[in-house]
């Protein structure tokens, strides 16, 4: 006799079975999803109150990029975790790959928004305290392809682990390559030569260079094919390829600093007195409050100069804004002067001691030492809980009217630029960014410096060299105290019975400003003071 069940009580029979089975699945998930909830609110919640308090910003920038991908991730390994409880069969391996793939996949897109928003930013934040060219224009490059291998290496692992062969699909890709490679080989030439531009850059982005045409441009970009330029006269972006780039020699003429070189060609009388002319040649050209020369004699000239833009009711004019300017220069060349002396004198200090090695108390002597000059560029040791020497860093000291640093007067000055009837509304960042950049770059220097001096180690013997660099790199690469080699110089190129042919040769304070037109304004004006003053002197052909 057969008995017929209803389908209700075939499911009331088979649900406690049923629950039997997923017990342990259902056991350990709900423990992992305890400890993965507990784990995600201290990270995302206690965390973030924590990072508040901070006065950087990356790790509320890592908790803010990773908070979804380690959600999903931590969904993922808790359900792969929790099926190993149940019996191995092939939809449980096909849902445990599915898994480990999406895994994959998330964890994929999670490195490439790290190194996009984080690491990437990081090492932007690095290149502005370092004066290397090849990391300004690395970090572009990078910032495009570490992304991409990030994502071709997930996806090539993503497949992996769905269990698909991919021997075929290496072998044909190699094909590919080859037959790429041949027929892309002048893009992959201009691949190649971006990079040996990167390895040897002569330029960073913003520098201005002269083409052999004559032409002037600036850096915009650097691509992996093409390099972008703006032209200045035709004002115009031209795009050049790399390789054509890096066969070409390239003048930078913002290397080693970015002052515009002029010159004017004149011809006077025969018979006029070459001493007399000269002496107001040069007084025309250090009367201009925009070229390079000895401040005194700039400032004694300057009011005589009359070829100077007029401004509007209310702002400082040109002359007024000149003396602020050069006076506060001035003393910016005293403060650098006093401070590159006292560094020679430490410099000689310490090769008198570390002969032989160095004791402690030798140590502590050419600390106090180091201690004065760093108070007199305006930073001090930041030494709070009681950190050592070894572990100190050193903070910028607070702004006092009474005692003037390096870098109060050298903030001082630059922002007296900023009152020039003549620059553009843009010139005002272009300055700010030059000389914070150099400000960092030079607490950076003397923070390397301090680390060195207060634990030696095997460079005992050596501390003069280090001494001896930071002072070349402050007179060279951050600020000269002296611009005798860049005063104004007349030169006597030819004579006959009737003229003298004269080449003035000067120095304009700033090529990149006012859209890099400063030179040229500066050049014409100073011919046209000079016409106007050899005129009345007669002395002009």
């Amino acid at each position: 006799m057969t008995v017929l069940l209803s389908p209700q009580l075939v499911l009331s029979d088979s649900l406690p079975n049923l629950l039997t089975a997923y017990q342990p699945f259902l056991i350990r998930f709900g423990i992992l999803a305890a400890v993965a909830t507990s784990v995600y609110l201290i990270l995302f919640y206690g965390l973030r109150s924590i990072f508040r308090q901070l006065q950087v910003d990356i790790p509320l920038v890592i908790l803010n990029v990773s908070r979804f991908p380690v959600l999903a991730i931590i969904i993922f390994l808790g359900l792969k975790f929790s099926l190993a409880e149940l019996t191995s069969t092939p939809a449980v391996n096909w849902i445990e790959r599915g898994l480990s793939a999406g895994t994959i996949l998330v964890g994929t897109y999670w490195v490439a928004q790290l190194f996009t928003e984080v690491v990437a930013y990081i090492i932007r934040a690095y290149t502005r305290k370092t004066e290397a060219v090849w990391d300004d224009v690395l970090v572009p490059i990078l910032e495009r392809l570490i992304p991409s291998l990030t994502y071709l290496i997930g996806a090539v692992l993503f497949l992996q682990t769905l269990g698909l062969d991919l021997t075929g699909i290496w072998v044909a890709f190699g094909g590919l390559t080859f037959v790429l490679g041949f027929a892309l080989r002048d893009i992959l030439s201009n691949f190649f030569s971006g990079l040996v531009l990167l390895i040897d850059t002569p330029f960073q982005f913003g520098d201005v260079i002269s083409l052999p045409s004559g032409s002037l441009a600036v850096i915009k970009n650097i691509g992996l094919r093409v390099t972008q330029l703006y032209m200045i006269d035709d004002d115009c972006d031209l795009y050049m390829p790399n390789a054509s780039l890096g066969n070409l020699n390239i003048v930078n003429l913002t290397r080693p600093t970015p002052h515009f070189a002029g010159s004017i060609d004149l011809s006077l009388k025969s018979d006029v007195d070459y001493r007399l002319a000269t002496k107001l040649i040069k007084d025309v050209i250090l009367g201009h409050p925009d070229t390079l020369g000895n401040i005194d004699e700039k400032l004694e000239n300057l009011e005589q100069f009359q070829a100077l833009k007029e401004t509007e009711t209310g702002e400082l004019s040109k002359k007024e804004v000149g003396h602020l300017r050069l006076s506060l220069e001035k003393e910016v060349n005293q403060q650098l002067f006093k401070i590159e002396q006292d560094l020679e004198t430490f410099i000689q200090s310490i090769q008198k001691l570390e002969a032989g090695g160095l004791t402690s108390p030798e140590i502590e002597s050419i600390q106090k030492d180091y201690d004065n000059i760093l108070h007199q560029i305006g930073v001090q040791l930041d030494n709070d809980k009681g950190v050592s020497w070894l572990k100190s860093k050193i903070e910028e000291i607070p702004e006092n009217s009474d005692h003037k640093t390096l870098i109060s007067l050298i903030r001082q000055w630059y922002k007296a630029w900023f009152k020039d009837p003549d620059l553009q509304p843009e010139d005002q960042q272009i300055l700010l960014e030059e000389w914070e950049t150099k400000i960092s770059i030079l607490k950076f220097k003397l923070n390397k410096l301090l680390q060195t001096i207060s634990n030696p180690g095997g460079a005992e013997t050596r501390l003069d060299e280090y001494a001896k660099r930071f002072i070349n790199w402050l007179r060279e690469d951050f600020k000269e105290s002296h611009v005798l080699w860049k005063e104004p110089k007349v030169r006597l190129n030819n004579t006959t019975s009737n003229t003298m042919d004269l080449t003035i040769k000067f120095y304009v304070d700033h090529i990149k400003l006012e859209r890099w037109d400063r030179g040229y304004r500066v050049s014409s004006e100073v011919r046209r003071e000079m016409t106007r003053r050899l005129t009345e002197a007669h002395l002009l052909m």
